[in-house]
Order: C-alpha cells, then structure tokens, then sequence
C-alpha cells in the first residue's frame, strides 16, 4: 500500500502555518440550538455517518478536520481555490453562528505540526520551534499530545517501515523518542497515531494479516502494568475494503472521527466514541 499524499499533510492538534489575525467576514454555516458545536448536526450514533458533509465547502476537498479543545473552534486543510496549494482553514462558533476565519489558534497552551510548535505567550504566539534533534530528522507525518505532554508520532518510508515512537516529559524534559512496543509496531504502513489525552489508548492505521482492505484502524489500550494491550481491529463498522485512518477523537470524548477509504475529497465520518469503550470491555 502507498499511503496517499494527503497522509503527508493531515491534520495534528492544530496546525502552525499561515497565522495571522485578519478576520475574514464568510459565515460557514448556521446551527441550531441542538448540536450546535457540531455544524448543526445531527449526532450520530453507533453507526458511522458523513461529518460536516456540504458545509464547509461544496468544492475541492478537504484534509483532516478537529475541533479545538474549546469546542468552539473547527480547522482544516482546504483545497478549494488552490488545488496543489492547500490552505489552512479555521472556524468559530460565535453566537451559535460558524465563522470563517484566517488561522488563528486558541484554546491550548501548545500546538504541535509534525517536528514543530508554537506556545501561547502574553501577547500571543511564539514563533514557530523546532523540537531538535533527532524529532527534525524524522519524516514525521502526524504527531499528538496527551495532557501530559506525552508526543506520540509515526515516521513516513517508502517501503511502509516506518516505526511509531513515543516520548515524554521527565522532570521538565523532553527525552529521546522511543519505538512504541510490538503490540503497535507490527505489519506495515503504520501511521497516524492519536493518543488519548489521558494516555489510555492509541489509535493508529496500518496494515496486517487479516485488514479488510488497503489498511485498516487499530486500537491499543494501556494495561495496568503500565504496557500497551494487543492491537485490536476496529471492525467493519469503521473499517472498509479500501484505506482506513486518520482516527481522532474530539476534545469532548464524545465522537471518534476518521477517513473512510482514504481518497479524494477525503471525507471524514463520524461515530458515538462509545464503540472505544465496547472494544475496550473485549
């Protein structure tokens, strides 16, 4: 399997470039007084649904999609004007209204895009930082944070190889990334960790024995003995005979969305993020 370019570009935490202030004045969308966080949607249930179909754009297409940790901000890649030039986009609930806006991000202390950051100062953001070495030297493609400051990324090679590490703040430092353990790193083309904020699950895609299709969504949870449990499927419900991944859960824990069949306009569904808490019962 050949990861698709818009793997290379997929929406982290939140993203680092194009920042600036200026307000742009296109209403997205107007919600109603039930879901509102959500584009107005209905939410789904157990079973998988289109998210935010038609709302943000009806042309080109779309990378990614996650909400802020406020719930009142939306961003993404579009490609809507610039088809080989993709574009941050960012959204706001105001007054029960979705604006669209320049980037500009909010609502947490730290943003991560792949080996870079910003940190929220008193007047602003930082300038964009790099994290060093060795995370400079690694062709990361996606890299999240628990509320502890725990990064977990993976590492893009052509031949599907890449290892998913792991690395956290010990007394206020950043020490050296490590691989994650067999339970994650087996099979080929593993990419696009998200680690819960509360580091009790990762969730990944990659390709092994049995997928039902090009790469599917997996799921590990943190035993207690502090080890990470044996890689479980998502199953058919999420994942289908084409190229599953990008999984991310919303701030609020409520949803779990992801790409269905990776190709474009990369839609993404959403689900009731209860089916994490059904795998982890199993």
């Amino acid at each position: 399997m050949t990861k698709s370019n818009y793997m290379l570009m997929l929406l982290t935490i939140m993203f680092l470039n194009a920042c600036t202030d200026e307000k742009q004045e296109t209403e997205a969308s107007q919600t109603t007084s039930e879901g509102e966080t959500y584009f107005g949607l209905k939410p789904p249930g157990m079973t998988a649904e289109a998210l935010v179909p038609g709302i943000i754009s009806e042309q080109g297409w779309e990378l990614g999609g996650v909400h802020g940790p406020g719930m009142d901000e939306f961003y993404l890649i579009s490609t809507t004007e610039e088809p080989y030039r993709p574009l941050v986009m960012s959204f706001r609930l105001e007054n029960r209204v979705w604006k669209k806006y320049e980037f500009r991000p909010s609502g947490s202390n730290i943003m991560y895009d792949k080996d870079k950051y910003i940190e929220r100062t008193d007047s602003g953001w930082s300038e964009i930082k790099s994290l060093g070495a060795p995370f400079d030297t690694i062709p990361i493609m996606r890299l999240t944070a628990s509320s502890n400051g725990t990064l977990v990324f993976d590492e893009f090679t052509r031949d599907g190889n890449g290892v998913l590490r792991y690395s956290r703040l010990v007394n206020g430092q950043r020490e050296a990334p490590k691989a994650l353990s067999a339970a994650i790193n087996t099979g080929k083309w593993n990419a696009h960790p998200f680690i819960a904020v509360d580091e009790s699950y990762i969730i990944w895609d990659g390709e092994r024995e049995g997928d039902y299709g090009n790469g599917d969504m997996y799921i590990s949870f943190r035993q207690s003995d502090g080890s990470w449990g044996a890689a479980i499927n998502f199953g058919d419900k999420i994942n289908t005979d084409g190229e599953d991944g990008g999984g991310y859960v919303t701030p609020d824990g409520k949803y779990l969305t992801y790409c269905p069949r990776c190709t474009p306009p990369y839609d993404r569904n959403w689900v009731d993020a209860q089916i994490i808490e059904d795998l982890r019962s199993k």
